[in-house]
């Protein structure tokens, strides 16, 4: 492997349905930081069928290029026919950088393009840099420039590790849903457009879809919430949830909880915000009876402005709360409830 070779920042631009999923977009933006600091382009990779139309959208949201893979074997996604596509793609185009979300899809793909094309694979990563390999040099052993620090949480949240992949390319990270930002949009822009079908060819990896069933749900998605109201395990119990949904409801937000109140059956896992769970960038983030965890804190420390609400003064919440309150939550939450009412009904 000539490591020279390689160019350029490549994302894999995840849809469904001929949809593009939120962290193509996201990922996307974070390309576009990556190519800026290498002198570089992003390219975004379409896999799929019948969806050339998505790449003007890929392009409005930073994506220098656009690779569409096409086909009618990529109607659905299969984990062999996906992983010979990008597999394919890495292997003729040759990108230094290759991200992927961390979507169930992405978990399941990373890994084996990863294998097929023989170099590593940082998975979870909260945090993508450009810069020099050791981080701090040691002597006797080169210092590499221009390499992708990959951060991820590691040893169930309790430090935080930084990864590099020197010696082999392209460097593939899986990153979270979330924690990248879009890049703003621009309305109109096109990106060039280059198609590339390497040939599909089903054997006995590929797998047969008999029925897809889709399942409908009415819990809001949290990832998008601008108001979120999270309640953890000093809550007490699932009915003592309605205060808080009370409070949101006041607001317009939406109510989430820590993996604390998931794990006692109180609320669905698709309302949990932390490691584990979502990863949320909300205008405001009420933190009510959670104790601060590193897991939960990975995934709304972003908040614009957290407001922690709990009775011990030396919650580790406090250390990353804009606003904190000391007391009983049963107390403090139906007041500001009320008071919030009475100002908005003054208004």
């Amino acid at each position: 492997m000539n490591i020279q070779d390689y160019k350029g920042v490549f994302v894999f631009a995840q849809q469904v349905d001929n949809v593009l999923s939120g962290i193509a977009l996201e990922l996307v933006g974070k390309g576009k930081d990556l190519a800026k600091d290498l002198n570089t382009e992003v390219t975004a990779v379409l896999v799929g069928s019948d969806i050339k139309g998505l790449a003007d959208e890929l392009a409005e949201y930073g994506a220098d290029k656009v690779i569409v893979v096409d086909d009618p074997e990529l109607k659905e996604y299969r984990t062999e026919p996906y992983a010979h596509a990008l597999a394919s793609v890495i292997n003729e185009f040759k990108p230094e950088i290759f991200l992927v979300g961390a979507t169930a899809i992405g978990r399941d793909l990373g890994p084996r393009v990863s294998a097929r094309i023989h170099t590593g694979l940082t998975a979870d990563c909260t945090q993508l840099d450009i810069g020099d390999f050791p981080i701090n040099p040691v002597p006797g052993k080169e210092q590499l420039h221009n390499q992708l620090l990959m951060t991820r949480p590691a040893f169930g949240g309790n430090t935080i590790a930084t990864i590099a992949c020197p010696d082999f390319r392209p460097q593939m990270a899986t990153v979270r849903p979330g924690v990248m930002q879009k890049a703003p949009r621009e309305a109109g822009k096109k990106a060039n457009v280059v198609e590339f079908n390497p040939g599909f060819t089903p054997n006995d990896k590929y797998v047969e879809i008999l029925k897809v069933v889709k399942a409908v749900s009415d819990v809001a998605d949290i990832m998008d919430a601008k108001i979120l109201v999270s309640g953890g395990r000093g809550v007490g119990s699932p009915e003592n949830f309605k205060i808080l949904e009370e409070l949101a409801e006041v607001i317009g937000g939406t109510v989430s909880c820590s993996r604390a109140v998931v794990d006692a059956g109180w609320k669905p896992k698709d309302l949990q915000v932390g490691q584990t769970g979502k990863t949320v960038r909300p205008n405001v983030y009420f933190a009510i009876g959670i104790s601060g965890a590193i897991q939960h804190v990975a995934g709304m420390e972003e908040a614009d402005i957290i407001i922690a609400i709990n009775k011990d003064e030396t919650a580790p919440i406090f250390d990353v709360a804009d606003y904190g309150i000391v007391g009983d939550l049963n107390k403090i939450v139906p007041a500001l409830t009320e008071r919030l009412k009475a100002e908005l009904a003054a208004k």
